[in-house]
């Protein structure tokens, strides 16, 4: 029998991995479902994978409300740079849910650029750690509850009150407004948003349901030719987000995003029904499921 050959990168590579620091190593660990338990799954993870522009105010635990009671905590969609936080002169901390620098489990990212952010002068950079290592979660630092959000036309909520004045403030601003697209949060269900990229707009809706069960469920509405939100519309695929399904529909440009209110809440009730179904499933819906998985883009 040879023998096996040695691979003489093999000892510098392990010097050279033994002197990684052990944090590090907390990119092997990943959280399919980093807001799993959180009362508006849906939105948060629209708000960090579909919004440009949105923001939402934090109601932090008692504990740190009383040790930071001047402080207001915002949640937004996006910060300048994609940083993780800011601090501003006004004293109002906002966390950036869509970041450059991050672990495996977006949840202790965020606990932990808040609490960076508390410690942080108002109107002073905050220096977050991109690999924050074992602590809170967002449960442990926040108040759970439904998101109060509010969707913008542009980045002005970075900024305090007349901080848009400065020549250079305002150049920032422009360049990253000239690159939102119009969106529009809908009544009809949580996670449910329009918008308008270029000439073609979208309706996308994130599903908290199990991605098999809603897999199943979106197999038998495609089977059955109730997938579509109506005349018009055409089911264009679905996104893979932090353990769930958002899918999405072509929708013509010229109807207002309020005219499809009713077509998202018919579309949620057939939905609910076909998740319901405990029928096997049938030769159609197995093809149906096929295809569905053949339009299915990962975000995370």
């Amino acid at each position: 029998m040879s023998k096996r050959r040695k691979n003489p990168a093999s000892k510098s590579n392990a010097r050279a991995a033994a002197a990684v620091p052990k944090r590090v190593k907390l990119r092997d660990i990943f959280v399919a479902r980093p807001f799993e338990g959180l009362a508006d799954e849906a939105e948060w993870i629209a708000l960090r994978e579909l919004v440009p522009a949105a923001t939402a105010p934090l109601t932090l635990v008692p504990e740190l409300a009383a040790k930071h009671s001047d402080r207001t905590v915002v949640l937004a969609s996006v910060l300048p740079g994609a940083a993780p936080a800011m601090s501003r002169a006004d004293g109002t901390i906002l966390i950036g849910l869509q970041r450059h620098q991050q672990s495996g489990d977006i949840s202790r990212d965020l606990a932990a650029a808040l609490i960076s952010a508390l410690e942080t002068e108002p109107g002073t950079q905050v220096v977050a750690p991109s690999l924050p290592g074992e602590g809170p979660r967002l449960p442990d630092v926040i108040v759970d509850g439904e998101l109060e959000v509010t969707v913008h036309d542009g980045f002005g909520f970075w900024l305090a009150e007349g901080a848009g004045d400065d020549p250079q403030t305002a150049a920032v601003l422009d360049q990253a407004n000239a690159a939102i697209f119009p969106t529009v949060r809908l009544a009809a269900r949580r996670g449910a948003y329009w918008c308008l990229a270029g000439d073609k707009a979208h309706v996308r809706l994130v599903l908290t349901d199990d991605e098999d069960h809603a897999l199943a469920a979106l197999a038998r509405l495609a089977a059955a030719g109730e997938l579509a939100l109506g005349e018009g519309t055409r089911f264009a695929g679905m996104f893979r987000a932090h353990g769930r399904l958002a899918p999405v529909w072509d929708l013509p440009a010229d109807v207002e995003a309020g005219q499809w209110e009713a077509s998202v809440t018919a579309f949620a009730d057939r939905y609910a029904k076909a998740l319901a179904d405990g029928a096997p499933v049938t030769a159609d819906e197995r093809r149906a499921r096929q295809g569905l998985l053949g339009r299915q883009l990962a975000l995370r």
